[in-house]
């Protein structure tokens, strides 16, 4: 069976604050950790009320500490707003603390809007940099040669596995051009998944750092005890994207009975596209849903987001989809 990962956001919920996010997400890597996942990723956003992982590599460290064997990483840095040189002294540092666990996954976007992007002193435009930067990163985790006159310490030789994120066919194509892992984020921009995967796998190219390819896919789960417990939970999610799509992000809502009275029809729509890659159930639910998918597109992993309100349901839903892995598996 192939691996199943988490992608947290480290959210922060109404009535709470980050010191409680971040115990929470240490809670749940350790959960998964026991529970046989095999990454636990963080994602970088910034100016977002309700999520905590702004800065992300901070943030890795302190999982990757609390953990003792499951891999950590980024998923990912968003490129455009950092100079590679830092990305790789951090990645650097945190695998030579944590050797053989961490991950670096890089995504083009800025993950913001103009004013943030802005006040990070970086810009939109430094997205058309994309591929430069990302080679400019990857030749400062080679070993350092002779007189070399900038290099990452640490990071010169330090094996840190990097992969591109990508929600259309540009990083799966550069992905594939380098011989890297791609992650495609089908759990909120579904689209292109089928033509990227396409694309990634046909024009892949064996790297140093990769024989052939592997390509993992985002997928929203959310599990419980019945469908309905499942469909209440999930209206925490749908409530945060309409709030978003608003121009109204906040702190993470509780569930509400009737997600059809916080919607208007095209909103509705919007939503239900966005989150098209979504399993949302009990247990049965979730074991036909995924192996649906998994048949359908192949993926080599699968990166599982589950963002519910309340931490204790989190929990439970990783559980319930770890036992749906196994009994794939058998």
């Amino acid at each position: 069976m192939i691996p199943f990962s988490v992608l947290d956001l480290a959210p922060i919920t109404e009535g709470s604050h980050a010191t409680e996010a971040f115990a929470r997400s240490l809670d749940l890597a350790r959960r998964a950790e026991r529970l046989g996942y095999q990454r636990y990723w963080l994602a970088e956003h910034h100016n977002m009320p309700g999520i905590a992982s702004a800065a992300t590599s901070v943030l890795i460290g302190y999982v990757a500490g609390g953990t003792s064997s499951i891999r950590v990483g980024a998923g990912g840095i968003m490129l455009p707003n950092h100079s590679p040189l830092q990305v790789a002294e951090q990645f650097g540092t945190l695998a030579s603390l944590y050797p053989g666990r961490i991950d670096l996954g890089l995504g083009r976007a800025p993950g913001t809007d103009h004013a943030t992007a802005r006040a990070l002193r970086r810009y939109f435009d430094s997205a058309d940099a994309f591929p430069q930067d990302v080679n400019e990163l990857l030749a400062y985790f080679e070993p350092a040669t002779p007189g070399q006159p900038v290099r990452a310490v640490p990071g010169a030789g330090v094996d840190v596995p990097v992969w591109l994120l990508g929600s259309s066919l540009f990083s799966a194509k550069l992905s594939a051009a380098l011989g890297l892992p791609f992650a495609f984020a089908s759990h909120f921009a579904p689209d292109a998944m089928d033509e990227a995967l396409e694309l990634y796998r046909r024009y892949f190219r064996p790297s140093a750092r990769l024989a052939k390819p592997y390509a993992m896919l985002g997928i929203n789960v959310v599990a419980a005890a019945s469908n309905s417990e499942a469909r209440r939970l999930f209206t925490t999610q749908q409530q945060s994207f309409i709030n978003l799509r608003r121009g109204q992000p906040g702190l993470i809502p509780p569930p509400i009975d009737d997600i059809e009275s916080y919607w208007t029809p095209t909103e509705k729509y919007g939503v239900e596209h966005a989150l098209a890659c979504a399993v949302v159930g009990d247990e049965s639910t979730v074991r036909e849903g995924l192996s649906a998918f998994i048949s359908r597109h192949q993926p080599d992993e699968l990166m599982i987001t589950t963002n519910v309100f309340d931490h204790a349901a989190r929990c439970r839903s990783y559980e319930i989809a770890a036992g749906v892995r196994d009994a794939l598996a058998a």
